[in-house]
């Protein structure tokens, strides 16, 4: 090929020369654009708590369904508690080494009575866990014949009534149903009053079966009317008011608003307006009150 022809070849008109001016323009502009547009999708600042407002109503489901979840007890027998099981009961490690040095002596708890004096549990715990007790057959079997010949012996025997604020935690004890961590209940109580001025109030001693209630008013009675320091109902201050074991603060408080506004309170039948006041209780409480 001759070089006049490349030359024609190579050679550009004015418009080929605008064209490919224009062409570079274009592919320029583009790379800059390429180069300095953020192509990169923008976030929602918001998207986080437009997911959380979704999943909310689940997670409170959730809180509510573990808040009402009451693990299931099944019946078990109480010597042979593992320390897991202890602590599910709610049981301290205190309390379960002592139940474990109990039985290292080769020695059983036979009854929810006996296991307290062992693990030194609280009463609440000990209503809470002690309806799931299950001992074996011979010991429940010993139970009723052992019961049978105190019921025998005790038709033979004549019953010597005593006065219950004379009792020692020795006379509780003989009463049948009532071991050492009841008779202390019982003496604890009294000792709240002073003495007890009607046997009814031992109706209202936590604890204490129907039937152990009934045996202890057949065993005890009030022999002798006892001198008790009596609440003087219209001159005591709140502080002095809910030392009464029957009265709390809130009581005591009603008390004292309600004399400031009505004047002296003659009667119990008053104190029984005041809203939240024991009223299945005011037959006794009358007794303890000075008007």
């Amino acid at each position: 090929m001759k070089f006049r022809e490349l030359r024609t070849l190579l050679y550009f008109s004015k418009n080929h020369r605008r064209g490919l001016a224009v062409l570079f323009v274009i592919i320029f502009a583009l790379q800059c654009f390429y180069i300095f547009v953020d192509f990169t999708p923008k976030e929602d600042p918001l998207a986080d708590t437009y997911e959380w407002n979704k999943l909310q109503s689940v997670v409170d489901s959730l809180k509510i369904e573990k808040k009402n979840f009451k693990r299931k007890i099944y019946p078990f027998n109480p010597n042979f508690i593992t320390d897991y099981k202890g602590y599910q009961l709610g049981m301290s490690v205190a309390e379960i080494d002592r139940l474990f040095e109990y039985r290292k002596s080769n020695k059983y708890v036979n009854s929810a009575s006996e296991f307290q004096q062992v693990t030194k549990v609280s009463d609440s715990l000990l209503a809470t866990i002690s309806p799931y007790f299950k001992f074996p057959d011979w010991v429940t079997k010993n139970k009723r014949s052992a019961f049978k010949k105190f019921e025998s012996f005790k038709t033979t025997e004549k019953l010597v009534v005593k006065d219950i604020n004379l009792a020692t935690a020795e006379d509780l004890i003989k009463v049948y149903g009532i071991g050492p961590a009841l008779s202390e209940r019982i003496l604890k109580e009294r000792s709240k009053f002073g003495a007890f001025l009607s046997m009814e109030q031992i109706d209202f001693i936590w604890g204490l079966s129907p039937e152990v209630i009934e045996n202890t008013k057949k065993n005890f009675k009030i022999l002798h009317q006892p001198q008790v320091f009596k609440i003087k109902i219209n001159d005591l201050s709140i502080k002095e008011l809910q030392q009464f074991p029957y009265f709390d603060y809130n009581i005591a408080k009603k008390i004292v608003v309600y004399r400031s506004m009505n004047g002296s309170i003659q009667s119990v039948s008053e104190l029984t307006k005041i809203k939240g006041f024991p009223a299945e209780k005011a037959h006794i409480i009358a007794l303890y009150l000075d008007f």
